[in-house]
């Protein structure tokens, strides 16, 4: 079973930038997705990022052009670059991975909802005003 350790979180004031890492203790074959999810205390935990196994990115509304999910295959380590962060950002931060056969020519992966069966234990980021 492979295991997900988030690390790179940490407190930042509104404007900052801070780069996620999502390390996988095995190789996490080519046929994964991989997201970032967060969740805020009190509400419920949302898609911030995804990247599919073709290499194919999707985006929260709230997060794009601020946020960049990439993933180095030979180190085995998804990446989340935040940047022109908000005090709404905050949150725990978990990397999730998981295979999605496309069912369909035109299937997109939900990559934004948190049906994942891997999930790392999560790396918290504050951010004050």
């Amino acid at each position: 079973q492979v295991e997900l350790m988030e690390s790179g979180g940490g407190s930042v004031q509104a404007g900052g930038s801070l780069r996620l890492s999502c390390a996988a203790s095995a190789l996490i074959g080519s046929s994964y997705s991989m997201a970032w999810f967060r969740q805020a205390p009190g509400k419920e935990r949302e898609g911030v990022a995804g990247i599919a196994d073709d290499g194919s990115t999707y985006y929260a509304d709230s997060v794009k052009g601020r946020f960049t999910i990439s993933k180095d295959n030979a180190r085995n380590t998804l990446y989340l670059q935040m940047n022109s962060l908000k005090v709404e950002d905050s949150g725990m931060y978990y990397c999730a991975a998981d295979e999605f056969p496309p069912e369909s020519p035109d299937y997109v992966p939900p990559l934004l909802t948190p049906d994942f069966a891997i999930w790392g234990q999560g790396t918290q980021v504050t951010v004050s005003s």
